[in-house]
């Protein structure tokens, strides 16, 4: 008789652009603006268009460094 083994499922790395606009909040002008800038990396596989796990977290990373630039530059002024 064979087992079956349960396995945890594979985490998600590719996500389509609604997805992202959902879990980042954002509206999807936002969303490509961003990718356009350069500010949020995309893979295409045939003309869909994905966005990373990676690219993400290193967008998400960009914008706490540019927050705390941002307060860090509030608190030298004041």
């Amino acid at each position: 008789m064979t087992t079956a083994v349960a396995r945890p499922a594979p985490e998600q790395v590719l996500y389509k652009v609604p997805e992202v606009m959902a879990m980042l909040r954002m509206s999807r002008h936002v969303v490509y603006e961003q990718i356009r800038r350069g500010r949020l990396r995309t893979v295409k596989e045939g003309r869909a268009t994905f966005i990373t796990a990676s690219a993400i977290g290193a967008y998400v990373e960009l914008l706490e460094r540019e927050a705390e630039a941002t307060s860090s530059g509030n608190r030298q002024r004041a």
